[in-house]
């Protein structure tokens, strides 16, 4: 359905509004994913005739990484915070509205409370637009989340939160902040969609 008919009609609206603004528009999907010290034992390889030892634990400490991405450019922005709640999502939109500051964003997300929530305030350059219910597969960024666990945390330890922290930095997402066009192999949809 968003594909179908909401999306392109919210693209054309916000690229009207944004060209009244004398502003360029730009496309941006947002999700965040919490990593940390729990980790879950995924399949590696080991020499023939010997049993892989993998490390293994169940500490529950968390921080949560916020994303957003364009997929026709790659370009890149994240935000390492503490929670998933409200503050920490407005404080992300706050640097994302910086950040493009000469652009109005159309901001694709998901329906979770705190990206729903009334005490939002939504900057002035940015237009939310929701993902329907239970659709993760619309949102690209879950492809960076998934690749992230597999190559960067796969079979961790971690001994503590700044140890996560420093992981979180050896991914490719911050490189690709840089290196844009990096990214389009992670991205499945950026095929898909027509953004006009």
């Amino acid at each position: 359905m968003l594909l179908k008919k909401g999306f392109p009609n919210a693209v054309r609206k916000a690229r009207r509004a944004a060209a009244r603004r004398g502003r360029r528009l730009r496309i941006m999907f947002t999700d965040e994913a919490r990593f940390g010290r729990m980790n879950r034992i995924r399949p590696c390889w080991a020499p023939i005739g010997m049993r892989p030892e993998v490390a293994a634990q169940l500490i529950r400490e968390y921080i949560y990484l916020y994303g957003a991405v364009s997929p026709k450019g790659g370009t890149c922005v994240y935000l390492i915070m503490p929670t998933s709640n409200t503050a920490c999502f407005q404080v992300f939109l706050d640097v994302l509205a910086g950040k493009f500051a000469r652009q109005d964003i159309l901001l694709v997300l998901d329906g979770a409370p705190n990206h729903r929530c009334g005490d939002l305030v939504i900057p002035d350059n940015i237009k939310l637009l929701y993902l329907p219910p239970y659709s993760p597969e619309l949102n690209p960024k879950e492809n960076l989340w998934d690749e992230i666990r597999e190559k960067i945390f796969k079979n961790y330890a971690l001994k503590s939160m700044d140890a996560v922290r420093a992981k979180l930095k050896q991914a490719p997402l911050h490189r690709a902040q840089s290196q844009p066009c990096s990214l389009h192999r992670l991205l499945p949809l950026h095929r898909q969609l027509t953004l006009m």
